[in-house]
C-alpha cells in the first residue's frame, strides 16, 4: 500500500517537478549565450584550434537580462573586434532585441525569441528598416551552439558552431555531486561541459571498491585532464570501526590512499553522519583518534587529509560543541578541515568566526547556497572571501544541492557568481 501510493504520487508530482527544472524564461534562456566562446575547427566538430578563429565575449549585464556582445577575428597573428552588440529581453514585447555594428560601419537592429530551450531566432534590418540578416542559433548544449545566418531566400550565408571556453585564472573547483545523475549516465560528456564552463578541477565523493564512476584511477584522471582539468580532491567514506576491525579500517584506508595518488589528488575528505548518536566526550575521542590515523596515513603518502561538515557537528555534547571539540582534539599536522559553508549557516554558527580562531586548519571550502550560488541572500559570500583576519582556503569547492533549473545550468550560474561577483 505504501509503495503504491510512492508511486502515485511520484507520477502525479513528476511534471511539476520537471518544470521546476527546466529553462523556461526567455531571460534565462538567453542567459545560456553569457560567457566565452570560440568558433570549433569547422561547423561539423567540436574540436578548436590553438588559435581559433573567431573569439566572442558575451558579458552578462542586469541581472542576467542583457549581454554586450564583442566578436573579434583572428587577423594577422592577433585578434580585431569585428562587431559589438547589446542583446536584451524586453519585457513589454515579450521579445529578445538586438542592436550591434561591425566593421563597416553598419548598425543593425534585431528582434526574435526563443521557440524553446535550443532553438532561437532572430530577424535583423539595418537603420533604415531594410533586410539585413536571418539568424538562427540551435543550443546543442549550454556549452556547444550552432550559429547560422541566411539571406531573405532562406540561403545559408555562414554557419559556425561555438564552445564555450570560460577562463580557468581563479582555480574555482566543482564537487560532482552537483551533477550526480549527468555523471552516471554521461560522465565524459558532462566532465566536458564542466571544462569548457570554467572548473579548473573536480572533487568526487563516489570511491567504491577502487573505482570512480565505473573507472579506474588512472582512466578517471585522464578523462578529467583530457577535459582541461585536474582531479584534486575525493571525499571517502569508512565508518569509525570497533576496537577488532580497527586493522581492517587501516587496511581500507591504505588502499584508499593508494588508489587516490594514483588518480594524483591532493587531499582527502570524510564526513560523519553518525554524530547526531554521539552522547558521550569519550565517544568523541574516539572518532579522533580515528581521525588522526587516518591523517597520519595520508600524510605519509603525501596527501591531505580533512574532516568535511554537516550540521550535526554543531550540536552539543556534555556542553561542548561537537566541531569546535573535533578541531582541538586532533592533530594539526595531520587532520585539517573542510568547511562546508551552507552546513555551518544550517548549522546556526558563523563561519568567520571559527577561521579566525582556526586560521591554519582549513584547506577547503564547500561554497553551497540555500538555492543557486548567491540566490538566497542568506549568506553573506562577500564578508567569508574578503575578510581582513583570515585567508581563503587554496581549494574553493562549488556544490549544488537544490536546483531551480537542470543541474549543468546551475552549476554555470555557480561559476559565473564566484568568478564575477566574488573572486574579483
Amino acid at each position: 500500500m505504501k509503495i503504491s501510493l510512492l508511486i502515485i504520487i511520484a507520477i502525479f508530482f513528476s511534471p511539476f517537478l520537471i518544470a521546476q527544472n527546466e529553462i523556461n524564461s526567455q531571460v534565462d534562456r538567453l542567459h545560456q549565450y553569457a560567457g566565452h566562446w570560440v568558433s570549433s575547427l569547422h561547423s561539423e566538430t567540436d574540436s578548436i584550434s590553438q588559435f581559433p578563429l573567431i573569439k566572442m565575449n558575451n558579458n552578462s549585464k542586469l541581472g542576467n537580462q542583457s549581454l554586450q556582445v564583442e566578436v573579434l577575428q583572428y587577423q594577422d597573428g592577433t585578434y580585431k573586434s569585428i562587431l559589438t552588440e547589446l542583446i536584451s529581453y524586453d519585457t513589454k514585447s515579450d521579445q529578445i532585441i538586438a542592436l550591434g555594428q561591425n566593421t563597416e560601419g553598419v548598425v543593425f537592429r534585431g528582434s526574435g525569441r526563443f521557440l524553446d530551450e535550443r532553438k532561437w531566432k532572430m530577424q535583423d534590418v539595418d537603420m533604415l528598416g531594410d533586410f539585413y540578416m536571418k539568424v538562427e542559433f540551435d543550443f546543442e548544449s549550454l556549452t556547444n551552439v550552432m550559429v547560422e545566418g541566411f539571406d531573405e531566400s532562406g540561403k545559408s550565408l555562414w554557419k559556425t558552431r561555438y564552445i564555450k571556453a570560460n577562463p580557468k585564472d581563479k582555480n574555482i573547483g566543482i564537487q560532482l555531486v552537483s551533477v550526480q545523475q549527468e555523471m552516471l549516465t554521461s560522465p565524459k560528456e558532462t566532465l566536458s561541459a564542466l571544462g569548457r564552463m570554467g572548473y579548473s578541477f573536480v572533487e568526487t565523493f563516489v570511491y567504491d571498491k577502487g573505482l570512480f564512476y565505473g573507472m579506474t584511477p588512472k582512466e578517471f584522471r585522464k578523462v578529467v585532464e583530457d577535459h582541461g582539468m585536474q582531479f584534486l580532491g575525493s571525499m571517502t567514506f569508512h565508518h569509525l570501526p570497533n576496537s577488532g576491525a580497527w586493522e581492517n579500517a587501516m587496511e581500507w584506508w591504505s588502499k584508499c590512499i593508494a588508489d587516490h595518488l594514483d588518480a594524483g589528488v591532493a587531499y582527502l575528505t570524510t564526513s560523519n553522519n553518525q554524530l547526531h548518536s554521539v552522547k558521550t566526550i569519550a565517544e568523541l575521542k574516539r572518532y579522533c583518534e580515528y581521525y588522526n590515523a587516518i591523517g597520519k596515513l595520508c600524510k605519509e603518502k603525501g596527501l591531505t587529509f580533512a574532516f568535511h561538515n554537516h550540521a550535526d557537528e554543531f550540536g552539543m555534547v556534555e556542553g561542548v560543541r561537537i566541531y569546535d571539540f573535533l578541531l582541538e582534539n586532533t592533530d594539526p599536522e595531520y587532520v585539517y578541515f573542510q568547511a562546508d559553508i551552507y552546513w555551518m549557516h544550517v548549522g546556526g554558527v558563523r563561519p568567520v568566526d571559527y577561521f579566525q580562531k582556526h586560521p591554519d586548519r582549513f584547506i577547503s571550502w564547500h561554497i553551497k547556497d540555500y538555492k543557486e550560488l548567491g540566490a538566497s541572500g542568506k549568506i553573506n559570500w562577500m564578508e567569508l572571501f574578503h575578510h581582513p583576519n583570515f585567508n581563503v582556503p587554496k581549494y574553493q569547492v562549488a556544490e549544488v544541492e537544490k536546483f531551480s533549473y537542470p543541474p549543468l545550468y546551475s552549476v554555470q550560474l555557480a561559476w559565473e557568481y564566484l568568478y564575477h561577483n566574488i573572486l574579483n
